[in-house]
């Protein structure tokens, strides 16, 4: 899990951790790595692997079993998925029609035009 120099590293394990939970690397009602184990697998300082913890804790998706550690909420995936397919639309879908309508394209050259694009990203 490298760390790039664009934003700040708290915010790149938070969003690496929703991949995990995501994709399911990290199920539901199950325990994550500790704060000790990320700062060192990842040579960062433990108050930046918390402080990136603590944003998946206030958003929801985690919870804190005292003396245990941190696990995953149940329904975390979904309410991930939900939030994400949302962000989605709004950053990605929304441009992509109004640049689409620009350029006078109907509907089935956009959709012609996302299914090559799917396609390429098979190979």
């Amino acid at each position: 899990m490298p760390f790039s120099e664009e934003g700040p590293i708290f915010l790149q394990l938070a969003e690496q951790l929703e991949d995990a939970i995501l994709s399911g690397a990290y199920p539901e009602e199950t325990q994550i790595p500790s704060i000790t184990e990320y700062s060192l697998l990842y040579k960062i300082n433990p108050a930046t692997a918390l402080k990136g913890i603590n944003l998946l804790v206030d958003a929801g998706l985690l919870y804190k079993k005292r003396g245990v550690g941190m696990f995953v909420v149940k329904g975390a995936q979904e309410q991930l998925a939900k939030r994400r397919q949302a962000d989605f639309y709004r950053d990605y879908v929304l441009p992509l029609s109004r640049e689409a309508q620009r350029l006078g394209l109907r509907k089935e050259e956009l959709e012609n035009l996302i299914e090559r694009g799917l396609n390429e990203h098979e190979d």
